[in-house]
C-alpha cells in the first residue's frame, strides 16, 4: 500500500511567470507543479503518469513571487482501486530581496505556505 507515499520537487519561479504588480505569480502555477508531482506519484505508485480529475480543497495561504525557490510536496492519502487521493503544499524555501540588490535573496526558515490542495487522480485499471 502506498499510503504514506510523498514526493517532493523544488523550482524556481522564472521572471516570466510574473502577471501582477509587485512580481506575484498566479495561483495555477502552484496547481501546474500539484500536477506535476501528482505524475510522479502516480508513475510510483501505480507505473503509469495517470490523469488529475478533481481538486476537493484549493487554499491560496500566501503570496508567490518570481524570483522564489518552491517547494512543492505531495502525500498519498487513500488509496482507491483506481484513484488516488493526495494532498499538496507549495511551500517558499527561497525569496529575492530586491530591497538589498537586484540579486540578492535569502533563504526562508520556516518557509511560507502559500498553496495547500487536496486532489483526486485516476490510473488506468491494472491489466
Amino acid at each position: 500500500m502506498s499510503v504514506g507515499l510523498n514526493v517532493t520537487h523544488r523550482r524556481y519561479v522564472p521572471y516570466s511567470h510574473a502577471h501582477y504588480a509587485g512580481n506575484l505569480v498566479d495561483g495555477a502555477y502552484a496547481l501546474a507543479a500539484f500536477g506535476d508531482v501528482a505524475t510522479e506519484v502516480c508513475i510510483r505508485t501505480d507505473g503509469d503518469e495517470g490523469l488529475f480529475a478533481s481538486y476537493s480543497d484549493v487554499q491560496f495561504r500566501a503570496p508567490m513571487r518570481a524570483g522564489d525557490v518552491l517547494e512543492i510536496s505531495a502525500t498519498v492519502t487513500r488509496m482507491g482501486t483506481r484513484s488516488r487521493t493526495i494532498d499538496f503544499e507549495a511551500r517558499v524555501v527561497c525569496r529575492g530581496r530586491p530591497d538589498v540588490s537586484e540579486s540578492a535573496a535569502q533563504v526562508l526558515d520556516p518557509p511560507v505556505v502559500a498553496v495547500t490542495a487536496t486532489g483526486t487522480v485516476v490510473v488506468p485499471p491494472k491489466a
